[in-house]
Parts: structure tokens; C-alpha cells; sequence
């Protein structure tokens, strides 16, 4: 089984730690999956419902609202059931709530399952990102980024098979349900190997609701400004490089593509990148790459060139949301409640950014609108030492007395 680990994970031995560390990496996986699944499912479910453009975004924005109203509650279920237990049940949950829009009637009903779907999704957010910070502290190494890069695998997935899905012209009243039943399945599996922390016994409930602590706020801004980014490259890239660009929407679409790529493969290997120049260093060569991605974007001509801008912003902004819950998770007395303000900050960036883009563009152009995502990722060279170690943790991975004990005791 290997050595048992010192103060970090008392009673749990490295082979166990690998196990967990794999398994809470699937678990992100699982969620991704369900996320990539729904989106290759929207011009159906538009089609469904009948609902207009406008109305559709009316909907879309539910899932963003219902996350950030509910996050805050995941913090006070972990505590009464324990990681494990609330893991599992929010992840289920959120695998079941895929189904619910394929079956909406008409707008309204659209808007309560798409906020439902957000609620679960949001609150299983926060656990699986509270218990992946817990295993990376207990390894003593980081993980974070990689667990987000398993996450962008989920939805590139889940995407995968929707789209396929949709090229054959399968019902998402069959498709959405059946893959909801199949991830649901799959996380209930996932979730077995995971750490089952417990609540010391005198321990506190984290309040229902709550704003996030202080020491979440600096560190979600730079959340913020990462996700501003990431927003807006994913949901405009494609009509930058057709409207300025002067590209055909086929190949416009490659943009989108190659920002979701590059995402994910700085994800996978992100975590050895920290290992090696810490969180701080590499969030700040992170930043200058999106300036310099961003600043091709506003004045290349070449549509190649724009779409390697894009690319080089999503390689720039990658790294930032998993050491933004990796920081959140070192600071603050509860954790969880600490992930859960950081993540509704980040919700709310990826809420407004495309909105905000879209705005801006009308009032001048897209042009200027990437120049401000430009200047917002600079703003992450300026604003990365939020997320190195606080005061007397030694590193990045830093282990802390934990304030969750493990199953049956307190550490």
C-alpha cells in the first residue's frame, strides 16, 4: 500500500492517495462530459421549444444564475454527509439534470430545468474542487490544473458523441437521457475511490448563504479576468474570424476549436509546470501569452494568424481558474466556503462575458471589444501573486492542518 503519509494525510497511505487522486480526476471528467453533452444539444432543444434567438439567451443564462444561488450550499451538505456521500449525490443529481431540457415544453419550463441544471451543476462544482484541493494537499504536489484538463477531455467527449448524435439526427429525448443514465451510472463508481472526509464533531456548519470571504475576493477577480477571457474567445472566436477576419463559418469554426484544444492540453500538463516555477511565475508567463495571443487577435489580418492568437490566449488563461480553487482552498477558515465565493465570481465572469462582448462590439466593434479581454488578461501578469502560497505555507501544494477529518475521526 506504501508509507502512510505524515500530518497532511494521517492514516491514508500514498497507494490510497494515487487512488483517490484518479479518481476525483475521473469524477471532473464525468462532470465535463455532462456539460459537452448538453451544448451539441442546444439548436434541438431551440428548435423543441420554438423559442426565439433572444429568448433562447434568456434561457441560457439560467444556468449561471441557478450556480450561482446554490454554490454556497454545497459547503453546509458536505459537512452533514461528508465528502463522499455529498459528492456522490450532487454528482447524480447533476448527470440526471441533462435530461430535463430535452422535455420542456416551451420557454418558461425551459428556464426552471436549465436552472436546475445549473444549481446541481454549480454545487458538485464546489465539491469535487474542495476535495481535489484536500488531495492535493495531502499528496503535496499539485493536481489541480490537470484535473481541469480531465475536465476539458469530459467535454470534448461529451461533445463528441453529441455531435455525432446530432449528425444523426437522434432525438435528444432519446440521446440526452440515455447519456444522463450512462454518467450517472459512471460517477456513482467514480466517486467510490475518492477521500471520505467527515467534519471534526465540534466543528461549525458553514452558513447557508454567505458572501464570499475577503480572502476570496482577490483571488476570484483574478478568476475573473482569466474567465472574461475564456468567455468571450469561446462564444465570439468564430464570429471574429468571419465578420472581421473575412473567413467562411466552416472555417471560422476552427477558432473555437483550437482555443478548447490548447486549453485542455496546458491544463493536462500544467501541473508540472507549477511543480517546477510555482503558481505565481506560471500565471504571470500564462498572462503575457494572452496579451501577446490578444494582441494578434485585434491586429492580425491573416486569418491564420488570429486563429494562433486564439490559440495563444487559451494556452495563457488555462492555468489560471484550477490555481484560483487551489488558492481559495489554502485560504479562509472553511475551504469550501472560500471555493464557493471564488466560483461565483468566475460564474458570473462566464454570465456577462459573452453578453458584455457582444455589447461593446455593437456600440464599436469586435475589434475593440478583444482589446478589452486584451487589457483583462493583462491584468493577470499585474494580479498573480494572489495565488501563491498565503503567509507560512511553504509551497503551492502546501499542506495545512485540514479542518475535515477523515471518516470516524478527527486529524
Amino acid at each position: 500500500m506504501g508509507t502512510a503519509l505524515g500530518a497532511g494525510g494521517q492514516g491514508c497511505s500514498a497507494g490510497r492517495l494515487r487512488r483517490a487522486r484518479w479518481a476525483i480526476a475521473l469524477v471532473f471528467a464525468v462532470h465535463g462530459a455532462v456539460t459537452g453533452s448538453f451544448a451539441t444539444r442546444v439548436p434541438w432543444i431551440q428548435d423543441h421549444t420554438g423559442v426565439s434567438a433572444g429568448e433562447l439567451g434568456i434561457a441560457l443564462a439560467a444556468p449561471a444564475i441557478g450556480a450561482s444561488v446554490a454554490m454556497p450550499l454545497a459547503g453546509r451538505i458536505t459537512h452533514r454527509f461528508g465528502a463522499l456521500a455529498a459528492l456522490r449525490g450532487l454528482l447524480v443529481l447533476w448527470c440526471l439534470s441533462l435530461a430535463l431540457p430535452a422535455f420542456c415544453p416551451g420557454l418558461y419550463a425551459l428556464c426552471l430545468a436549465l436552472f436546475a441544471y445549473g444549481a446541481t451543476s454549480g454545487m458538485a462544482d464546489v465539491a469535487m474542487n474542495a476535495l481535489g484541493v484536500e488531495t492535493e494537499q495531502r499528496l503535496g504536489r499539485s493536481i489541480m490544473s490537470g484535473l481541469h484538463g480531465m475536465w476539458s477531455v469530459g467535454v470534448l467527449a461529451g461533445s463528441a458523441v453529441g455531435t455525432a448524435a446530432a449528425h444523426a439526427d437522434v432525438d435528444a429525448r432519446l440521446h440526452l437521457p440515455l447519456v444522463s443514465a450512462v454518467l450517472t451510472v459512471l460517477g456513482v463508481l467514480v466517486c467510490q475511490g475518492v477521500l471520505d472526509l467527515r467534519s471534526a464533531p465540534d466543528e461549525q456548519p458553514p452558513p447557508r448563504f454567505a458572501l464570499p470571504p475577503r480572502s476570496a475576493l482577490a483571488i476570484g477577480a483574478v478568476g475573473f479576468c482569466a474567465i472574461f477571457a475564456e468567455g468571450a474567445s469561446l462564444d465570439w472566436s468564430a464570429v471574429y474570424l468571419r465578420d472581421v477576419a473575412g473567413t467562411s463559418p466552416g472555417a471560422a469554426a476552427v477558432s473555437t476549436t483550437a482555443f478548447a484544444c490548447t486549453m485542455a492540453v496546458a491544463r493536462l500538463a500544467g501541473d508540472r509546470l507549477v511543480e517546477r516555477f510555482g503558481p505565481v511565475r506560471a500565471v504571470r508567463a500564462g498572462g503575457l501569452l494572452a496579451v501577446l495571443g490578444g494582441a494578434v487577435v485585434v491586429t492580425a489580418v491573416h486569418p491564420a494568424a488570429v486563429v494562433g492568437g486564439f490559440g495563444l490566449m487559451g494556452l495563457g488563461v488555462a492555468l489560471v481558474v484550477p490555481l484560483a480553487f487551489a488558492a481559495a482552498g489554502r485560504r479562509g477558515p472553511v475551504p469550501s466556503q472560500s471555493i464557493a465565493g471564488v466560483a461565483t465570481i468566475v460564474y458570473t465572469a462566464g454570465l456577462i462575458a459573452p453578453s458584455a462582448v457582444g455589447s461593446i462590439a455593437q456600440a464599436t466593434s469586435l475589434t475593440v471589444s478583444f482589446g478589452l479581454v486584451t487589457v483583462l488578461a493583462s491584468a493577470l501578469v499585474a494580479a498573480a501573486g494572489v495565488l501563491g502560497p498565503a503567509q507560512g505555507q511553504p509551497g503551492s501544494a502546501a499542506a495545512r492542518p485540514a479542518r475535515v477529518g477523515r471518516r470516524g475521526g478527527r486529524r
